[in-house]
């Protein structure tokens, strides 16, 4: 059934040849973009929908969350308030608790978690394994993801288990848990940083599901400068992110390549890190994605409206660079062309603000302001 959205104060494209366009219109037929433009010349379809001069933008294409978990981290952040400093190790927390949860917990959290974030715009949604860290609990993880996230990654690197040999566990990620999580999964990633895993042990997690055929994403360049950037462009990784520190190399690597830089500014409020410097990254010319780095640790929030915010008002981004960032930017860190856009052939994947303009989600922020919700043109709210 064809839907025609009318009535469309502000309709953000993404697509260079239509741009933005005022007292606009849009067809969705099945799960499909049919058509895009001036509400005059609008054809005609077999439902209307007036949203009464409201702005329209595609959905967030959150390319960033680690919602396959359970437990509880909130006297972590409570002691981060309170000055303690973020480390890598915190993970192990979510990691006990997740491995104690049953599959039918770990599924039922996670859709609890898409659906909040459905609710608010997202409409495509990538999420990680790297809470179970053993064999048969990142095979889980991958499994369950598959059956409600558009995107699944494998980060068996996320961290060394506690008392595991870490050469030894690198040698266990690349081979027999790899081959357990494959057939659920499209990427690879690693968190190369200190405290994690370092370069050469990095590289060796990449290369191995290069050779499996995964693409490959990089946690990179989050609590100081290092060589997560460097490995993630010399691999053609599709996104390195965090990237808090950036050396001049990095942003001219990043500018450069065809790697995304993922930035994640929710992540760096909570941990109270710099923010990644997304201005400079967009003036050297690089590609830039906002995502929201949902996880029970450092970042819980699936609120893309307040990733942009953040980006708006605290990195100096446009509203313009930072809703795209968080839609065609995410769809590009996940080598995507059918998300992130509305025009004809691209899913049907509508955002309608209760607002006339995107500029009120920095303008007005921290107020709710998701009127409707179209994923895959099935309206969702």
């Amino acid at each position: 059934m064809a839907v025609l959205i009318t009535g469309i104060g502000e309709l953000t494209t993404n697509d260079p040849e239509l741009g933005k366009l005022r007292d606009a219109a849009l067809v969705l037929d099945g799960e499909t973009v049919a058509w895009a433009g001036p509400a005059g010349q609008a054809p005609d379809a077999d439902e209307r929908v007036d949203v009464e001069g409201r702005a329209v933008l595609p959905g967030w294409v959150d390319s960033h969350t680690h919602l396959v978990f359970a437990g509880d981290r909130t006297a972590e952040f409570e002691a981060r308030m309170a000055g303690q400093a973020y480390a890598a190790g915190g993970i192990a927390v979510t990691v006990d608790a997740t491995r104690a949860a049953s599959d039918d917990q770990l599924a039922a959290n996670l859709r609890r978690h898409v659906e909040e974030a459905a609710a608010q715009g997202t409409t495509c949604l990538e999420t990680k394994t790297g809470y179970g860290l053993t064999v048969a609990d990142e095979e889980r993880s991958a499994r369950i993801a598959g059956t409600v996230a558009d995107e699944v990654t494998f980060l068996g690197a996320h961290l060394v288990p506690p008392g595991a040999d870490a050469e030894s566990y690198v040698d266990l990620v690349c081979g027999e848990m790899l081959d357990a999580v494959a057939p659920h999964v499209r990427w690879a990633d690693v968190f190369c940083e200190t405290g994690a895993f370092d370069e050469a042990q990095s590289a060796r997690v990449l290369k191995a599901a290069k050779e499996r055929g995964l693409g490959l994403r990089v946690h990179g360049n989050q609590l100081g400068e290092g060589p997560g950037v460097r490995l993630a462009v010399g691999l053609d990784a599709a996104s390195v992110d965090h990237c808090t520190y950036l050396s001049d190399a990095d942003v001219e690597a990043l500018a450069s390549s065809n790697t995304v830089a993922t930035v994640l500014p929710a992540c760096d409020l909570s941990t109270r890190q710099s923010l990644a410097p997304a201005r400079r990254l967009l003036d050297a010319g690089a590609t830039v994605a906002l995502a929201s780095n949902a996880n029970p640790g450092s970042s819980y929030t699936t609120s893309m409206a307040f990733c942009v915010t953040a980006a708006v008002l605290q990195m100096r981004m446009t509203v313009d660079e930072a809703v795209w960032s968080a839609t065609a930017g995410g769809a590009r860190a996940l080598r995507r062309e059918d998300v992130g856009y509305l025009r004809p052939g691209a899913r049907a994947d509508v955002h309608v603000l209760d607002a006339p303009s995107t500029t009120h989600l920095a303008y007005r922020p921290g107020v709710p302001l998701t009127h409707a919700v179209w994923r895959k043109g099935a309206r969702v709210r």
